[in-house]
């Protein structure tokens, strides 16, 4: 395929560009993923390594399950961090499975909205999830996200900006190849830079914890930095180490942190049990909200309707199905990544194909606890970098499928949803709590992240208030909707 092919459009059959560029694909959707995978377990203290392995099991499954159709990448969800926290605060290792246990059953409950989607059909769940409500909550999902993005670019901006620059000149600028890898661009050139500061004399090691010398559980952080300033951070002396005591080879799980393990060794807590399934379930009604957002994010991105083909319940129980799978064996949940969805809107390489060797490379790299090191390594500022993109990505994805599908803000019925959707969903993610934390008694509690108050407010507005203007048409071509009795 010439070079000038590669710009002309939107690519479907990854084949035409050869072994070599589609293994290059592969891996910027890996790399796209990675820094939030791997940051759900170095939060909660489960395992990276089985981290990566379901997280490329789950993808292979959800693809299986959806037909191959969908260019999804299943990864760390940030939903359930709550539950893990409720149930593990300070990632106890024996408290951990109970809350994988949780989480498991959560999974299940996809499987149940799915079944009830292939009963009943889509369109009756579908009326519940308008673009006036679906755009709102993807432009939502992006901007939640942006300040973990702004966040890790604050440790090093110079850092950051060249990520971002890099991305930009050769998304803009770049021709052939350079054009469609942009992210996995951004990831080296940015990684390389951070190698060559920290081999220089311009480097020192900063202790990050200094201020909490000789108080009790003093840990130091030593971060290399430009001049010694802890705003200019580079690589984690930790993550050096990593890299060099890492095995080559090795078991990405232990059975002792396996759900499994519960039940085999005689010592199951029962209160512990029914505090993970009361804690932790209820999180999967904000998820599948998310799931659908994601859904019609990913079918606005490629420009297929992947609700009506291969169908909501599929992707509802491919994605639930690996939630539960990866659970059982002590990972994260599982879900459909945003970050790869800002890949799709960058390279325009829409083939599930490039999305599955991804899942193939992560699979690999689990059982290599020397490679999963050196990407652990890269330097936050690099992935605050890439994620300021990617999470933008997400948000204007958002605010196209508003646009595209002509959402009548001359309505007030569609302002008021919009508008506290978006307040409700931001507003509570940034408030001093993060959360509406519902207590159900003295040991139980619920929260709820700000994401699915929004989500959830924004449908039921929806669905009480007069003046509905949208009908979504499973059988018809590409979906459309009705506006006023006409097709759009």
């Amino acid at each position: 395929m010439s070079k000038s092919t590669l710009q002309d459009g939107a690519i479907y059959d990854a084949k035409t560009l050869g072994a070599g560029r589609v293994v290059v694909l592969g891996f910027q959707h890996m790399f796209a993923m990675f820094g939030s995978t791997v940051l759900v377990p170095a939060l909660t203290g489960l395992s990276v390594s089985a981290t990566l392995l379901f997280a490329g099991l789950g993808t292979l499954l959800f693809h299986l399950l959806s037909k191959r159709k969908v260019p999804a990448f299943l990864g760390s969800s940030f939903a359930f961090l709550a539950g893990y926290f409720a149930l593990a605060p300070n990632g106890e290792r024996e408290l951990l499975p109970y809350a994988c246990f949780g989480v498991a059953l959560a999974g299940l409950v996809y499987l149940l909205l799915a079944g009830l989607i292939k009963l009943f059909g889509a369109n009756r769940v579908m009326k519940f999830f308008p673009p006036i409500v679906t755009g709102p909550i993807i432009i939502a999902i992006g901007l939640c996200l942006s300040a973990t993005a702004i966040n890790s670019c604050s440790t090093n901006w110079i850092v950051a900006i060249v990520a971002i620059l890099i991305i930009i000149v050769c998304n803009i600028w770049g021709k052939g190849m350079i054009k469609i890898i942009p992210i996995l661009l951004g990831v080296v050139g940015a990684y390389v830079l951070c190698i060559i500061l920290t081999a220089t004399p311009a480097s020192s090691l900063v202790d990050l914890n200094a201020a909490l010398a000789g108080t009790e559980g003093y840990v130091p952080n030593m971060v290399h930095c430009i001049g010694g300033n802890a705003n200019f951070q580079l690589f984690t002396q930790a993550s050096i180490d990593n890299i060099k005591n890492a095995a080559w080879i090795g078991l990405p799980f232990q059975y002792n942190d396996t759900v499994f393990s519960i039940f085999t060794n005689g010592k199951a807590d029962s209160g512990l049990l029914i505090t993970a399934v009361a804690t932790i379930v209820p999180i999967s009604l904000a998820t599948i909200v998310e799931h659908i957002g994601d859904i019609s994010a990913i079918s606005s991105t490629v420009g297929s309707n992947f609700i009506k083909d291969p169908g909501l319940h599929r992707t509802l129980m491919g994605d639930g199905l690996a939630t539960t799978l990866a659970s059982l064996f002590g990972a994260p949940a599982n879900t459909t990544y945003g970050e790869n969805t800002g890949v799709l809107t960058l390279s325009k390489v829409f083939d599930p194909m490039v999305v599955r060797l991804a899942a193939v490379f992560a699979i690999v790299f689990s059982f290599s606890p020397k490679l999963a090191a050196c990407i652990s390594a890269i330097p936050t500022p690099v992935v605050g970098g890439i994620s300021l993109v990617l999470y933008g990505m997400i948000s204007a994805v958002g605010v196209r499928n508003v646009v595209e599908n002509k959402i009548d803000f001359g309505k007030a019925r569609n302002v008021i949803i919009a508008a506290i959707i978006l307040v409700l969903s931001i507003g509570i993610a940034y408030s001093a709590a993060g959360a509406i934390v519902i207590p159900i008694n003295a040991s139980i509690t619920i929260s709820l992240s700000g994401l699915a108050v929004g989500s959830l407010v924004g449908i039921i507005l929806n669905a009480v208030l007069p003046g509905k203007d949208y009908v979504f048409e499973e059988d018809a071509k590409d979906a459309p909707a009705k506006k006023d009795g006409k097709k759009k």
